[in-house]
């Protein structure tokens, strides 16, 4: 992969004692150090999303793609999220939000570059419009998938009908909200990283070891691509969007905003951390999963596992919980934005007017990602929307061009070939990966209705 001339100096302006801050923020900055902002990244990567990749990644794409497009995908991640965070520190200030980056790349530094004015500002909206809404799927699919795990706790002692998943959601959206209330920004998780931490080592690890006695003590499974030949490619296609969905964030400025200087060094550790430490425990229980149960796999691993209710229950809970904290982390920026514009109370984070602004406004966007949760529970059908609509975009399509944009006088021919390889094949596996997913969606809605209990 062609990094690009130039970027041997990637730390140049880490040495400065103080780098100014491209706008400023009702959050803290530059406090957290290399390790925290690791678990950070870790805890998104390891979230209770690794429940599902066993059926919504390798049982439309079997073994082969499957696996290969796993070790793919970790690969261009790890490649893109270091342009991106290379790029922190363009022009000699710290861009701390997706927005500012694009901002000052396609609008406000287009003296750098050449660039049609109208087609920068839109380039720099359409990067506001495609995170946060990356980020609100992200959201609503943890709300779904927290209350698949409330439902599933449910069923193992009382499979009576009563808790239906729409009322799951719902419960796992108070707790979401009453989780938001009390942690300001953050920075402020901290020892909640840790538990984190903890609660995914649990659900991982009861998933793998009751995976492996299931496919032990099993006759062969099947590992045939199921559907008509159509739903394959299709199925293909979104499960290929998943496989992007499962390692980026979609917010890496945001999160490497909070760490301490030499702030690209330290995240280029982060990041190393997170795809090759951090990415092992998803790599064991995805294909586990996928061992032991085949094509039958559930989109909820837990689901297909046989064991003791009450470790069952355990890994329940416990995917949960760690899901309230996760959502947290990718709720951050549109807490921030809300925050800065619009509250910014004086005085203690936890004074009347601070605590009593996160109530009214994060409770209402959280009220929204709710009922859209509720609405439509297909958490397979929304990894794939996320990776087609944002994360190929955001992560594959803006960071090559964005690179290629400050960087092309010092890149040979070979080198800008390749960004824009990338720029031109991540936008049609956007496209079609949209279509693919959208497609599902309508299918899905129509099988099993609006606010259907899955």
């Amino acid at each position: 992969m062609m990094v690009g001339a130039g970027e041997e100096d990637n730390g140049r302006h880490d040495d400065q004692a103080r780098i100014d801050v491209s706008d400023e923020t009702a959050h803290q900055i530059s406090t957290d150090p290399w390790y925290q902002v690791a678990f950070v990244l870790t805890t998104g990567i390891n979230s209770a999303y690794v429940l599902g990749y066993s059926g919504s990644i390798m049982v439309p794409l079997g073994w082969v793609a499957g696996a290969t497009g796993l070790l793919l995908a970790a690969a261009m991640s790890l490649y893109a999220n270091i342009l991106v965070a290379r790029l922190h520190e363009v022009g000699g200030k710290r861009h701390i939000r997706y927005r500012d980056l694009s901002g000052y790349i396609y609008v406000f530094g287009v003296e750098i570059v050449e660039c049609p004015i109208y087609f920068c500002r839109k380039a720099y909206y359409l990067t506001w419009a495609l995170q946060y809404v990356n980020l609100f799927m992200i959201n609503t699919g943890y709300i779904i998938m927290a209350g698949q795990a409330l439902k599933a706790t449910y069923v193992l002692y009382r499979d009576d009908g009563v808790l239906k998943l729409p009322y799951c959601i719902i419960i796992a959206g108070l707790v979401c909200a009453f989780f938001a209330f009390g942690i300001p920004h953050l920075s402020a998780l901290g020892v909640w990283l840790g538990f984190s931490t903890f609660l995914s080592l649990i659900y991982i690890i009861v998933a793998f070891v009751l995976s492996l006695r299931d496919g032990i003590n099993s006759p062969a499974r099947d590992y045939s691509i199921p559907g008509s030949h159509t739903n394959k490619i299709f199925s293909f296609i979104g499960g290929a969007a998943s496989l992007v969905f499962a390692y980026n964030t979609g917010m890496l400025p945001e999160i490497q905003a909070t760490i301490r200087p030499p702030v690209i060094r330290n995240m280029e550790k982060a990041l190393w951390f997170q795809f090759v430490l951090g990415g092992l425990p998803l790599y064991a229980v995805v294909f586990m999963g996928y061992w032991a149960y085949g094509s039958s796999t559930s989109t909820y691993l837990l689901n297909s596992v046989n064991g003791p209710s009450w470790l069952k229950a355990t890994a329940n809970i416990a995917a949960f919980l760690q899901t309230v904290i996760a959502l947290h982390i990718f709720a951050s920026p549109m807490y921030e934005f809300l925050d800065t514009k619009y509250g910014r109370g004086k005085g203690n984070a936890f004074s009347f007017y601070n605590l009593s602004f996160r109530v009214l406004v994060r409770g209402g966007y959280l009220t929204v990602s709710t009922f859209v949760a509720a609405l439509l529970p297909f958490i397979g059908d929304f990894m794939s929307l996320t990776g087609a609509l944002s994360t190929y975009p955001l992560t594959f399509v803006l960071a090559n061009h964005m690179y290629l944009k400050i960087k092309k006088s010092k890149l040979s021919i070979p080198q800008k070939a390749w960004h824009w390889l990338n720029v031109i094949v991540f936008s049609g596996l956007a496209i079609a990966a949209a279509i693919a997913a959208l497609r599902f969606i309508v299918i899905d809605s129509k099988t099993y209705h609006l606010f259907a209990d899955l």
